[in-house]
Formats: structure tokens, C-alpha cells, sequence
């Protein structure tokens, strides 16, 4: 009678404890199938997103006559830099290139300027018709960019402004500063006051407050909003066409001299986009880590 007690006893005492286990290992299980499910969708993603840059790349080193051949080539038989050449040689590569460059700069700088200090009083201060500018940032972004094309062309014209960069400039701007301000805003609000306050109790003023201590946390968000814009600005199209002439053309029209009445030569155009990307890439890899935190900032509230 007693061993029959203290084997029940035993078997009663340790069934408990297999139970939490076995539940222990099937939420192990389903946990590992979860992640690699997400880990295959953000590959699927990867390879979509990736792959027409991988064909824009495939596309610039082959020969004229396999990039336009009805059998794709996946991989590249043979590998040319005539391409880049007949690239460099149509209608000034550089001068293209260089109006984006000083275009693009120019509108990031003065965004961010002017975003700044419109997303800093918009967080910061309350004033009389507050949430209008908020409703009207939005609403500015929600009108198509085609909508806006016969009044900037009349607007320009009466300015004097049409066919010059500067022109080309003040018409970015209207789309790139609401960005820019929204943008920002929401970086500034998940910066606590207390944080100036504190500054200013120590006998900062209220400017010295900003520059050394939101400015530094700030700094991130201002630099994935600045990469951000300078794409916008670098890969427009449709004004940089209506609004300049051949002279005066930016880097998105000059690819358009790749097509012409005898058809398109697909492979020299591929050829200009790739070098068109350097520039980003180059920004991007310069700015990679602070443009990573930035777009982790806003992301809880602080």
C-alpha cells in the first residue's frame, strides 16, 4: 500500500511540471514558423522592390542588341562599358546632372530652413487659427501635382521666372515644404518641453534652449527629411518638363533624349538612370545612420 501511495504521489508531482513544458516547446515552435514566415514576406518584398533595379543595372552593362532581344538574359553574357559612353556623348550629360544637383540642393536647404522654423511654432506655440495651417499643410498635399501645372506656368511667366532655375526652385518648394513641415512636426512633438524648460531654468534663453538641446535630438529627423526631399526634388519630372527648355533641362529630361523618332535605345538609357542613382546612393550611404535613428524617433512617444 505504501509503494502504490508513493508512486501515485510521484507520477501526480511531476505531471504538472511536463505540461508548462510541452506548452513551453509548442510556443517555442510557433513562435520560429512565425518569424521565418515574416522573415520569407520581407525576402518576397526585397526581391520585388529590388528587382527593377537589378534589371536597370542588368540592362547598363549589355550590349545594344541583347538589351533589346525578345529572350531576356537574366545574367548578362557578355559585359560592355560602351553603354556609359554613348551615355556621356548624347546632348551634355554634365550639365543636366549638375542644374538637378544645384536645384535639388538649393530646395532641401531652404525646406528644411524654413520646415523648421514653421514645424517648431506649429508644436510649440499656440495661436489663433492653429489648426487651419495643420488642415492646410494636408490639403496642399493631397492636390496633384498635374493640377498645379497651368497656374505655375502662368505665375512663373508673370514673374519672369520661367525657363531659370530659380523658377524651377520656388516651384519644388510648394511641394516639398509641406512635407518638410509635417515632417518635422511630428519629430518636434515627441521632444518633451521639459527638456527646454529645464534648459531655461539653468539660464538658457529661449533660443539657446533650442539650439543646444532640441537641435541635437532634432538632428536626425532633419536628416531623413532632407534625404526625403532631395529625392523628390531630384526625381521630378513633369514640371522640370513644362517649365524648362532643352538648354535648361534637369537630369529626369535629358533621359528623354534616349528616345527618338527611329526608337528608344534602351540600353544607353539604362546607362544614364545608373549614373543618375549615384548621387543618392552616395547621400544615402553618407547619411545612412543618422537618417536610421531619425526614422526611429518618431516612433514612440518620448
Amino acid at each position: 500500500m505504501s509503494v502504490t501511495t508513493t508512486s501515485t504521489t510521484s507520477t501526480a508531482s511531476t505531471a504538472p511540471t511536463a505540461r508548462p513544458a510541452t506548452a513551453r516547446g509548442a510556443g517555442l515552435k510557433q513562435r520560429r514558423k512565425s518569424k521565418l514566415g515574416w522573415n520569407l514576406l520581407g525576402l518576397l518584398v526585397f526581391a520585388t522592390a529590388g528587382f527593377p533595379v537589378y534589371w536597370m543595372l542588368n540592362t547598363a552593362f549589355k550590349p545594344s542588341k541583347e538589351a533589346i532581344n525578345p529572350d531576356p538574359q537574366f545574367f548578362p553574357h557578355t559585359f560592355t562599358l560602351a553603354n556609359f559612353s554613348r551615355a556621356l556623348d548624347i546632348a551634355d550629360f554634365w550639365g543636366p546632372v549638375g542644374r538637378s544637383l544645384i536645384v535639388s540642393l538649393v530646395v532641401v536647404v531652404i525646406g528644411i530652413a524654413v520646415g523648421m522654423l514653421a514645424a517648431l511654432a506649429i508644436s510649440r506655440f499656440a495661436f489663433r487659427g492653429r489648426k487651419v495651417v495643420i488642415v492646410g499643410i494636408l490639403a496642399v498635399q493631397m492636390v496633384p501635382l498635374v493640377a498645379m501645372i497651368i497656374p505655375v506656368f502662368l505665375l512663373l511667366n508673370d514673374l519672369g521666372q520661367y525657363d531659370k532655375l530659380t523658377g524651377l526652385i520656388i516651384t519644388y518648394l510648394t511641394f516639398v515644404l509641406p512635407f518638410t513641415v509635417w515632417t518635422l512636426r511630428g519629430f518636434i512633438v515627441n521632444i518633451p518641453k521639459e527638456l527646454e524648460e529645464a534648459a531655461m531654468v539653468d539660464g538658457c534663453t529661449p533660443t539657446g534652449a533650442f539650439l543646444r538641446v532640441v537641435f541635437p535630438l532634432l538632428a536626425p529627423g532633419m536628416v531623413a527629411t532632407s534625404v526625403y526631399a532631395f529625392i523628390q526634388a531630384w526625381n521630378e519630372y513633369l514640371y522640370a518638363l513644362m517649365l524648362m527648355s532643352q538648354q535648361n533641362q534637369t537630369a529626369t529630361v535629358w533621359l528623354g533624349n534616349f528616345t527618338t523618332k527611329h526608337g528608344t535605345e534602351f540600353a544607353p538609357m539604362m546607362a544614364g538612370s545608373t549614373m543618375m542613382a549615384v548621387p543618392i546612393v552616395v547621400l544615402f550611404l553618407i547619411v545612412q545612420r543618422k537618417m536610421a535613428a531619425g526614422l526611429t524617433a518618431g516612433a514612440v512617444k518620448g
